[in-house]
């Protein structure tokens, strides 16, 4: 059993590498803010999700899956509120194209 949950958090450890990689390709490459914030949230957070289920595979201690768990949650909580600040932030300062924006809820503010 052991060696299977090793072969899982090897894979887990690759799939979450390649993603974040992916994800900090995409902040280079994408063109606009809102395309740059959607690689920077969506597939960093599975990235860093699934290296840290590839970690708790290979360390398995209590103490290890609380802190991993812990990360788990602030990533899972702080992700979400930095892109839309970013994006907030962004639309504020006129640095998005609003022809992008299939609905603009804050056109009138």
């Amino acid at each position: 059993m052991s060696t299977v949950a090793d072969w899982l958090g090897g894979a887990c450890l690759l799939a979450g590498g390649l993603l974040s990689l992916v994800a900090g390709i995409g902040v280079l490459r994408f063109p606009d803010v809102l395309a740059r914030m959607h690689a920077a949230t969506k597939p960093q957070v599975l990235g860093v999700l699934l290296l840290l289920v590839g970690i708790a595979l290979r360390l398995r201690t209590p103490s290890d899956l609380g802190m991993i768990a812990l990360v788990a949650v602030f990533q899972l909580a702080t992700a979400p509120v930095a892109a839309q600040m970013i994006g907030r932030a962004a639309y504020r300062s006129g640095r998005i194209d609003r022809k992008l924006l299939d609905a603009d809820e804050l056109a009138g503010r």
